[in-house]
């Protein structure tokens, strides 16, 4: 039985618990909240044991579960490692990046399982699309949110835009050769919206919006690639792809188009897509890492990636601002 404990019990740390309780072979053992309201309200709600200090918590665990505000991230994840514990923690992995990077290094002297909450990838929509022949070489990203004080510490780059920075890291097999980016502080005293283009060595440009401060939501990605659009909608779940081809059997969705190379087909298909929760998945991908040596499925070498671009953004649009 594994044992797991909740660093941070606010709004996300609530869905975490919620769904470490359906996962067979964990035993949630307790939680540290130094809030005290919200702390009694977990106590009333599952009746799980309030710790009144993280290093009291981390002696009678295995695993820790960070769900704490950002800022909290790096103190709480190298108190877990240095005490041997396997470690999940929400993204991003924490506030500074140089926090980051001896992460990274402690990590690997421990020789810990440590997994970053990037929980796009688990998205349904998403993971519709794994199985096909992905070679992107333009992207394009919208992730828009109504205005939420819940998460304002940091950037919108941090907040929203690095689950998009995750996935074009994993997707683009090259190194980024270059960032522009520009942002606007609008509500807080960070960047709430933002435009950024990443170039890749392979030739690959990726665009990418982020506000927090937009009337409407919207979560997509748009793939284009050679004879292959992908289009992927993280918000309602969706899929679409279009491919060009030389075949000209009869399929749903597809007809011929004539080209300077001859007739091809233009085949239209939405993917099946597997109703899941998203972050129970997540989490018992770190169970199972755990429990048969596997390895995780967002390391701390990605979180630290993700984390290198986004400062890289947060770094050019303070020299925009202030020219």
């Amino acid at each position: 039985m594994l044992k797991i404990g909740i660093f941070g019990a606010g709004h996300l740390g609530t869905f975490h618990i919620n769904n470490w309780k359906e996962i067979d072979g964990v035993e949630l053992t307790g939680f540290y909240d130094p809030n005290d309201q919200q702390a009694a309200k977990i106590v009333s709600t599952f009746g799980l044991r309030r710790f009144d200090s993280p290093e009291a918590l981390l002696q009678e665990i295995d695993a820790a579960d960070i769900v704490a505000p950002t800022t909290a991230h790096y103190e709480l994840c190298e108190l877990a490692v240095r005490n041997g514990k396997h470690v999940f923690v929400e993204k991003p992995m924490c506030d500074q990046l140089e926090e980051a990077a001896r992460l990274v290094k402690l990590v690997k002297e421990a020789g810990v399982k440590f997994q970053v909450g990037h929980v796009e990838r688990y998205n349904p929509a998403f993971r519709a699309i794994q199985n096909m022949d992905l070679d992107p070489m333009f992207i394009e990203v919208h992730r828009l949110a109504q205005f939420n004080p819940r998460g304002t510490e940091v950037s919108v780059i941090l907040d929203l835009m690095i689950h998009d920075i995750d996935i074009i890291l994993h997707l683009v097999k090259s190194e980024v050769k270059q960032v522009f980016a520009n942002g606007v502080s609008v509500l807080t005293e960070t960047p709430d919206i933002a435009n950024v283009r990443i170039e890749f060595n392979n030739g690959c440009v990726a665009n990418l919006t982020s506000s927090r401060i937009s009337m409407k939501k919207m979560r997509k990605m748009r793939l284009f690639q050679r004879d292959a659009y992908i289009g992927v909608d993280f918000l309602d779940k969706k899929a679409e792809v279009i491919r060009l081809n030389n075949d000209t059997g009869d399929q749903p969705f597809s007809f011929e188009i004539e080209t300077g190379a001859g007739n091809k087909t233009i085949h239209i298909s939405h993917p099946e897509i597997i109703t899941s929760n998203a972050i129970k998945d997540e989490l018992q991908a770190f169970k199972d890492a755990i429990l048969q040596n596997l390895p995780v499925a967002v390391s701390e070498v990605d979180g630290l990636r993700a984390m290198e671009i986004a400062h890289q953004i947060l770094q050019k649009i303070q020299r925009t601002s202030i020219s």
